[in-house]
This record gives structure tokens, sequence and C-alpha cells, in this order.
């Protein structure tokens, strides 16, 4: 499905030509991701603020997220003991008062704050003494400043920007004024006409120029459902060709169900198969045996049996005279694997490999059976996607913990062989919304079953200042020869935040707590050989606790070890505590977490916590992750050549998918070269915008 790319777009001209920018302000502006005059058109206003007094304070609860226009009344800075001063601002929208404080601010800032004044506010409520309060809140003062612009000096309605230091919303609104002002004219149509009267959209440059200049947020709020479904129309475009290409274009390997190896692994099994294991082993193996290319999500909780799925899925692979890979993210979950699966497979006289990165004796007589076919079962990291290692008959490829990999990294093992069949794997349940967009056209099979015999992990949260209670309920676990995980945000100390940081509680629990026991600490800065050799350590139970960062998100199995401890757990997501929380209960041993939680905690915070501590399932936490925090903080890493979306909302804007996915698969299922004159508009932006992404996913 080769395409050629079409010439840029006018609106490309670096931004540091246009008026009121230069170089200086540019490298500012770079921060921002603005590199050119369109990027500063489509950089949208995170709110709008409006100049009239807003008398709203009485509807709203402590723990609310506020923006609000109102008037200064009163100013106060009052020294503390330390010789540091704190700033009170009362400001009051004509009913009820409200006081904005800064434990930390600006000398500027004593004269800045006049009362009379108006002011928007931007910040979460909190109360202090029953009165309403706000901690260093966004704020911007609305005087009738000779130095603002006349333009936007007329304007009831302000958009406001994000910013980045040496930018303030003053200069970044002239510098869009600016913008618009100069290059208007230029502005060309993203979308076919047909489907902007299919859909009543307005013309680019008008939705453009509304949501900047809008007087009515509503009007705002209109214009940018355009922007959201060009980005998931275009992306949808993409999705719908990879489909095209795998089922009209290119024929898969039509394995046959002979139930010989297969056989024999489930009479070795020790267990009886959930009835979740075996639905999705039908999916898989219906996908195998047709003549489309297997391209499948398997997704379940840690510990829901997803690893036996796979073997029987690369079994099928094996016993039609086909290789079977499997590429995971580091060294000891390969070493895991390969440990799991010689023991399974003992019996059936197969060959099975491990790959590891680096040089080491035997490594070039391993890559020589992977190429003579061999090895039947071969598993490894990064090492299978090296140029050097070549398969004779590569027949389905397994992507462990798939998103530890990017989509480059995906495609050249799946590009080893001719066209073999795809299943990625994930232990972070992602909602059907989300996999339908972040994972295209991947279908979804869902281990939504834990064994019977798997105890529920008991999780509580405990306030820091019970830190010492939490120390006494693990002592009780190391007694009984159990082992320990400790979780920090951070590797060292920080100025910035005041975190309590690995570095330091390892100290403290090695020197002060737990002195006869012996300690590990792991982090990511660490190489990965001394991080695999730490971890072998703990399996082995040679270590009783490891302090440790997110490191071990996704780790090695280690049945013994039963407490979890995640300090400041108010500044995790869900879906990762959910992650880390995974790492224990692993055996028949009762397991427990313990989230630390330090004040001051948001609203969204205390949320995450309370969720965690009354729900284990991981599909329900992926939703509610999804939901309080939104895709952007919700996958902590970065899927390379996947469409990232600025204007869309993958939660609120899910019937606006809907709507462009089903225009981007009518127009592609009938023209999927995008031939037709009434495409041509659609070809050239698509080419403009996926033509290298498309070149990573169509394997």
């Amino acid at each position: 499905m080769e395409m050629k790319r079409q010439n840029e777009d006018p609106l490309m001209t670096p931004v540091m030509y246009l008026k009121g920018v230069g170089e200086h302000r540019a490298r500012l502006l770079a921060k921002l991701g603005v590199q050119t005059v369109l990027d500063l058109m489509e950089l949208f206003p995170r709110t709008y603020l409006s100049r009239l007094v807003n008398p709203t304070l009485g509807e709203l609860q402590v723990g609310d997220m506020v923006s609000l226009t109102a008037e200064i009344s009163w100013v106060d800075a009052k020294p503390t003991a330390r010789g540091k001063k704190i700033l009170s601002v009362g400001v009051n929208d004509g009913k009820i008062g409200l006081t904005c404080v800064w434990f930390a601010f600006p000398p500027a800032y004593l004269t800045l704050f006049k009362p009379g004044k108006t002011i928007w506010l931007s910040g979460t409520l909190s109360a202090f003494n029953n009165q309403l309060q706000m901690n260093h809140p966004d704020f911007e003062i609305l005087a009738d400043d000779h130095e603002e612009d006349s333009f936007w000096k007329s304007r009831q309605l302000l958009p406001v920007y994000p910013l980045t230091e040496g930018i303030t919303q003053n200069l970044m609104r002239k510098l869009v004024l600016s913008a618009f002002s100069s290059y208007a004219d230029q502005i060309g149509e993203n979308l076919p006409a047909f489907i902007l009267e299919k859909r009543q959209f307005p013309p680019r440059r008008d939705a453009l120029q509304i949501m900047h200049f809008a007087q009515k947020t509503q009007a705002a709020d209109q214009a940018r459902i355009r922007f959201a479904y060009e980005e998931f129309f275009y992306s949808q475009i993409m999705w719908a060709r990879h489909r095209v290409f795998h089922e009209k274009k290119e024929q898969g390997i039509k394995h046959e169900n002979h139930q010989k190896l297969t056989t024999a692994l489930k009479e070795r099994l020790a267990f009886e198969l959930t009835s979740a294991q075996k639905r999705v082993i039908r999916e898989i193996f219906a996908d195998m045996c047709s003549e489309i290319q297997m391209s499948r999500l398997m997704q379940g909780d840690v510990g829901s049996g997803k690893t036996i799925v796979t073997l029987f899925a690369m079994l099928l692979a094996v016993e039609n005279g086909h290789q079977a890979a499997l590429m995971a993210p580091t060294e000891i979950l390969a070493e895991q694997h390969y440990q799991n699966f010689t023991r399974l497979l003992e019996p059936l006289s197969l060959k099975v490999v491990l790959l590891k990165g680096g040089n080491y004796k035997g490594k070039a007589e391993l890559k020589e059976q992977i190429a003579s076919g061999e090895a039947q079962i071969v598993l490894g990291t990064h090492a299978l996607i090296q140029k050097d290692v070549a398969f004779h008959r590569l027949g389905l490829v397994v992507v462990d913990e798939q998103h530890r990999f990017g989509v480059e990294q995906r495609a050249l093992l799946a590009a080893k062989d001719s066209h073999p069949d795809l299943l990625y794997l994930s232990a972070t349940p992602i909602p059907r919304s989300l996999a339908m967009t972040v994972y295209g056209d991947l279908m979804v099979s869902q281990i939504d079953e834990m064994p019977p015999n798997r105890k529920s992990v008991l999780t509580y949260v405990r306030s820091d200042r019970k830190f010492d209670t939490v120390l006494s309920d693990v002592k009780k676990e190391l007694d009984k020869g159990r082992q320990a995980y400790f979780v920090c945000p951070l590797v060292e100390e920080s100025e910035k935040l005041a975190l309590l940081d690995a570095q330091r509680l390892y100290d403290y629990l090695k020197n002060k707590v737990f002195t006869n026991c012996t300690i590990d600490l792991i982090h990511g800065r660490m190489a990965n050989k001394v991080k695999d050799e730490i971890m072998q350590r703990f399996k082995a139970a040679e270590t009783q606790i490891l302090v440790s960062t997110t490191v071990i998100e996704v780790g090695v199995d280690v049945p013994n070890a039963t407490v979890m401890v995640i300090e400041h757990a108010e500044r995790f997501g869900l879906a990762q505590m959910h992650q880390l929380r995974g790492r224990v209960g692993r055996g028949a041993d009762q397991a427990y977490c313990f989230l630390i939680a330090h004040q001051p905690q948001s609203s969204m915070a205390r949320e995450r916590l309370s969720i965690m501590s009354r729900s284990t399932d991981g599909f329900v936490i992926a939703e509610k992750d999804l939901e309080l925090r939104g895709p952007g903080e919700m996958f902590g890493y970065e899927q390379s050549g996947l469409p990232e979306f600025r204007f869309a909302n993958l939660v609120q804007d899910q019937a606006i998918l809907a709507l462009a996915r089903t225009d981007a698969f009518d127009i592609v299922l009938q023209d999927p070269q995008l031939m037709r004159d009434e495409h041509k508009l659609l070809r050239k932006i698509y080419l403009s915008k996926y033509a290298k992404r498309e070149e990573l996913i169509l394997y």
C-alpha cells in the first residue's frame, strides 16, 4: 500500500518569523510544542475566563476544581516563625468570600494584588476554619492595563493558554492575534466537503478562530468537536487501511488444530483451566486456523493465567511445523518464561531456547538452531529483533507486556518471516474504547476471571503518621519467612518534590528498622545486568526486603513475597498501583498491600486510594483510571508511532470517535488507496500525517 508524501502546508513557517516572536521567544514557545505558525494556531486555550464576576461560590464544595472571576476584598502578608511570609488574599463573588493562600511567592505579588481589582482564579477548593480556601491558585488580574492590547481589552471572554516561563497570558494572546492577523487567509481545509456537510462542521478556518476568539464557551465547545473528530478520523483511516491490508492484500498462515501437542499439555496441567482461559484459547485458535493473519491483544490481570494460554497458542504453531517466538521486555522475565515452559514441555521432546542480549558462550549456536528450525520455541528479549537473528519458519509472534515495546520494535519481530500470527499480551487491562483507538484494529481477548485458588490481596490505606504500625505488620510477615517490597516514586531526594525517596527509605529500613534483614535497593538508573542480579537474589529469597522505584511494576514472579508497601501512594495512578500490587499474592499465602498516603491530597487522589482499597478487579480499575485521569496519564509509557491526540478526549468523546470510525471505515472499504476525486484532499492530509506511522503497522 505504497503512497508518496505530498508537499507541506504553507503554514509551516517557523514561528520565530512571526511578528513579536524572534529567536528567544521561539525557544520558549518550543517548550510548549510550538515550532510553526500552525502550531501556535493549534495551541488551544485550556479554559476561558470571563471578565464578569461569577456569583457561584455558594454552589461549590470542598475538593472541586473551579475557575471563577471575583473581586479582591483584602490582602494580608504575615511572617512565619521561620521568617518567611504567608500571603493571604480575600476575594468575593458579591455574596460569599474565599481566601487564596500562597505559602511561597515572589515579592511582586505584594504589589500585584490590590483591593477592588477583579481577579480570575483557577484551582482546587479546600477549607480552613470553616472558610473556603484555595492554595496557590492560577490567577490573572483583570485590569484596564494600558499595556493590554486594545483588541483583547474589548473582549468579555478571554482565552487562557498553557504557558512556560517567560511567556505570559497577555504576550501569548498578542502572539496568537498576530498569527491570525497575518496568516488567517492561508488556513486550508483538512476535511473533505462531503464530511463537513454530513457532520455539519464549520470550515477549519472558522473553527480555529472560534477556538481562540469565541465570546461564548458553548461556541468553543462546538468548534472543538470538529477538531476531535478530525484527529479520530485520520487515525481510524490508518487502522481501516491496516484491516484491508491484512484481510485482502496479505494472507496469513492457516494452521490446523491437530490436537496433539495441545492435548498433551492439557493432560500435564495440575489444574483446570478457567472458563475465561478456555474462551480465549478458542478465540485465538479460531484466528490461527483462518487464512487471515491473526492480530490479537490478550489482556488480563497479573495471575489470571495469560502465560499458559500463550503456550497453547505456541504449541498450535509448532504442531503445524512452524516456530513460535515470544519477546519479553526484560531478561529476567524471559528467563522466567523459559523455566516455566521447559518444565511444562519436558516430556514433549520440544526444543525450547532462550536468546539473551550481549555476548556469551553458545549464543552463535543458538542463532544457528533458530535459523535452521531446530529451535521450535524461541524466547528472548530485544535480542530477537537483532539483524543477525533469522528464523526458519516463524508461525507465531508473541509480545509479552507489549506496551514496553514501541510499535517499531514489535514490527521488526513480526517482519522476521512471512506474515506470522501476532499475539500481544498485556497485564494492564485496557478499556475497550481505548484499545480500539490506541491499538487500532486489534481483536481483543480478555481473561476476566482469576483462578479459584487465588486469594485477593488485602489492601489498606494508611496515613504516613501510621507508618510505624505498617512496619510492625511487615515484620510479622518477615518473621514467617515471607518477603516484602517497598516502592517509592523517586530514586534520590528532590528539592522540588518533598517525597520520600528510595535511597533514604533504603537507608532508614536497613540501619534503623530491619537491621537483621537482608535489604536490596533497585531503580531504573542501574544497568540492566545489575537489576537482573538484584531481582534474582530476591527471587531466590537471599534478599528479604526489596526497596524499589516503579521499575518492579513489571517483574519476576516471586510467590514468597506477600507484602507490598507503596510510599506516597497519592502520587500514583490507579493502573500503576494495581500493577505494583500484582507483584504480591502470587503464591498460596495471604498477601497484603499498604498504600501510604501523605498530605495534602487532592479529591482525585483520595478517590483513587478508596477505589484501590475496595477493588482488586483490574478491568474495573482500568475503567475508573480512564475516567479519572484520561488516557494521557493512564499510559505512563511512550507508544512510538501511535497517534497522540491533542484535541480529542478519549473519555468524553466516545460518541465522536464512533462517528469518525464509521466514516473512516466506510471510505477505506470502498477506496483503500483513496484515489477517487472526492478523496484527493483526504489522501493529501492523510499522507502528511500518517505515512511514516503506517509503515510501522503494515507488516
